[in-house]
């Protein structure tokens, strides 16, 4: 294996029908991932109900979500060991039937109402969506050459995107409840938020049995895509035991991790905690939310969060030769940046439940997510691919996607007990210090990066 990260190989042309091919799969891919989030970002638009209802404060929603981030970060090292050997779409599928299963169970047998419960259930969502990411990743290291694996991670965030702008959309329309035949959805009834969701993951996973194909060479198109961890090896599966050891001992896997864990603090920090930040901070009424509020959650975040994976991908493609960390780095810095302005701003008392001071809030979440939404693009989808390489992209994607999880498990019960001390003016601070580290973790990437391209 190549530790250097620097190889960049000839590109064959294309044949006619093989971008059509990969697009196909890549379609029903990115399709079924984003369903994940529809499964997954329903939770925040639950979180005001299920305060209301059960009395939790913010530091018991904030345990219920970092539960399920330690869920999903030890189930990305399992499954991305295990993906190397099953195959990607075999994950997927895992990873569908749990989730369909789980998020039925949230929303028919969530009347308990104790906060076990509630984190035992999600924990277990956790565990099953994290079958998704090494799945996909691995597919499509197959399918794509090194020069446009970061334009990929851009097309990945605008998937998990579409997943977001989808039950951003439908949460809001549940919530106000409706009526279809014998079937009444009363009003503010959040436990639909959990069933309905679940139909579009099932739909996909069907689709994901029949069309995709792991690699170029099973669809027909042998010997186009250049992998420079197995060249002469077409072949997809690695043992358990060559990619653990692969991939544990690669120099760069770690530094990535620890940026990565940034990346979720930030990332997570400010999507989960969102709707409920313009509920208690805002005092907006989330199943009837102004136009800025819906605006910004339905097109402007997952809008500006596209622009900027696709631009730094395609940046670190073209202009960097492949090489993720310089981008990356200046993405964290900025981030820092933005997120020290707007709690400036927020701590001057201009934001609040005022046109102006929600205007303000929409705008610092979408700063927020250009950011941290392009460092999750180029970290976790297009660097694992680097690393892994066809065969070992699950597992390398599974270390590097955990700690973005662990990131948030540390950070989001912290954040949530100070907003219960101290108020929502303390929950931008929180965040500010995790970009600098990103951003010192990416030096370190291309120092290292430097010095062995010297041996």
């Amino acid at each position: 294996m190549n530790p250097t990260d620097t190889q960049t190989p000839v590109q064959t042309p294309y044949p006619k029908g093989f971008r059509a091919r990969r697009g196909l799969n890549w379609v029903v891919l990115g399709l079924m991932y984003a369903s994940f989030y529809m499964c997954r970002y329903n939770f925040r638009f639950a979180t005001p109900g299920m305060k209301e209802e059960f009395h939790f404060t913010t530091f018991q929603i904030t345990s219920i979500l970092a539960w399920w981030s330690v869920a999903y970060g030890f189930g990305q090292l399992v499954n991305g060991l295990l993906t190397d050997r099953i195959g990607g779409r075999a994950a997927m599928l895992i990873g569908a039937a749990g989730t369909v299963t789980i998020n039925l169970v949230y929303g028919f047998a969530s009347f308990v109402g104790t906060f076990s419960t509630f984190a035992l259930i999600w924990l277990m969502n956790g565990y099953f969506q994290s079958f998704g990411a090494p799945g996909m990743i691995k597919i499509n290291a197959a399918w794509f050459n090194r020069g446009e694996r970061g334009t990929f991670a851009g097309i990945f965030g605008f998937m998990i995107q579409l997943g977001q702008m989808a039950i951003n959309k439908l949460a809001p329309v549940i919530l106000a409840g409706f009526t279809v035949g014998t079937l009444v959805v009363a009003h503010g009834d959040w436990r639909w938020l959990f069933r309905i969701p679940p139909i579009f993951t099932a739909a996909m996973a069907v689709l994901v049995a029949f069309i995709p194909k792991e690699s170029p060479e099973a669809a027909g198109y042998p010997g186009l895509i250049y992998d420079e961890l197995s060249v002469g090896d077409a072949g997809t599966r690695a043992s358990i035991r060559e990619s653990f050891v692969t991939i544990f001992t690669h120099p760069l896997v770690w530094l990535y991790a620890m940026a990565y864990a940034c990346t979720g603090a930030v990332r997570n920090g400010a999507e989960q905690l969102s709707v409920l930040y313009f509920s208690e901070q805002l005092k907006i009424d989330m199943s009837k939310p102004p136009t800025a509020v819906s605006w910004t959650l339905v097109v402007l975040i997952p809008m500006i969060a596209v622009v900027g994976s696709l631009l730094s991908g395609i940046v670190s493609d073209k202009f960097f030769k492949g090489h993720r960390s310089p981008v990356a780095m200046g993405l964290y810095f900025a981030q820092s940046a933005v997120i020290l302005f707007a709690a400036l701003v927020i701590n001057s008392g201009v934001v609040g439940p005022t046109p102006v001071g929600i205007l303000l809030g929409c705008f610092f979440l979408i700063l927020i997510s250009l950011t941290a939404n392009s460092t999750h693009s180029l970290v976790g989808a297009a660097a694992p691919m680097d690393i892994g390489g066809r065969k070992m992209a699950g597992f390398a994607s599974g270390v590097i996607d955990s700690f973005q999880y662990f990131g948030t498990a540390l950070a989001l019960p912290a954040i949530g007990w100070l907003i219960d001390k101290y108020g929502w003016g303390v929950w931008y601070p929180t965040m500010a210090g995790f970009g600098v580290l990103g951003g010192i973790a990416m030096l370190l990437v291309m120092r290292k990066q430097k010095l062995l391209a010297r041996k």
